[in-house]
């Protein structure tokens, strides 16, 4: 069964979302995450995915009293993302209790990086692959390379990662649903599996997600439609497990 992940963007300590990852379009929804974190608990969902967006503009973490809260308020399994860098970074969030570390523009940057933290917390590292027209985008979204999603992908085959975390920028917290042909294109091109995220908009998305051909991907990601309603967490839970 593919999981439904609910997001929590921090920024500023707080709950926010953004538009088209542009940090001066965000909303913010809850200025407890420890209290949204738990709300999304008892909604029945399994998992919670978490990114500081502060951090991942600074390279460095911004919001780690609104992560140590989250992991305070909820006995679910965590993954988090945004401004870790070293293997020192990652090793300290898996000693405070997270499960599984995502790294996003150190993947481009320093790929050794990645296959290092594989090796010594196996099962626990996740890739955030991040694009904007199919190329990889790095800093917060805030530039552009020129590397293809699947060849970041391939670097990392034999690596050990867990998941890779994809995004389509152009999508994300604007409702205009995920970037299936992209998304299921990766998913084809690599073992490692596929977690879709940008743009999940509704049930149809759910519905979508929980359909034969998207069995290879391993889940997806919601944010703004959880927040504003658009997405009833009751009905989008049954329908996945009915899968």
């Amino acid at each position: 069964m593919p999981t439904l992940f609910p997001a929590i963007d921090l920024k500023g300590g707080q709950c926010v979302r953004l538009k088209l990852g542009d940090m001066d379009q965000a909303t913010v929804f809850n200025d407890s995450p420890g209290a949204q974190a738990r709300a999304f608990q008892d909604q029945g969902f399994d998992w919670l995915h978490v990114v500081d967006l502060d951090g991942a503009f600074a390279g460095e973490s911004r919001n780690g009293d609104a992560v140590d809260a989250i992991l305070s308020a909820t006995t679910n399994p965590v993954q988090l993302g945004g401004g870790i860098r070293s293997l020192a970074h990652i090793e300290a969030w898996l000693a405070k209790g997270i499960a599984r570390v995502i790294l996003g523009t150190v993947a481009v940057r320093d790929p050794q990086l990645v296959k290092d933290a594989c090796a010594a917390f196996p099962g626990r590292i996740a890739v955030g692959i991040d694009a904007r027209g199919g190329k990889v985008a790095v800093e917060g979204w805030a530039e552009t390379s020129q590397l293809a999603a699947s060849e970041l992908a391939s670097r990392f085959e034999d690596a050990g990662v867990a998941a890779i975390i994809y995004t389509d920028i152009d999508r994300d917290g604007v409702l205009a649903g995920i970037n299936w042909d992209a998304t299921l294109d990766l998913a084809k091109a690599t073992s490692i599996p596929v977690i879709a995220s940008g743009g999940l908009a509704s049930i149809e998305d759910v519905r979508r997600l929980a359909s034969p051909d998207c069995a290879i991907l391993a889940g997806a990601i919601s944010g703004r439609a959880l927040y504003d309603g658009r997405l009833d967490p009751a009905e989008a839970i049954a329908l996945l497990k009915s899968a």
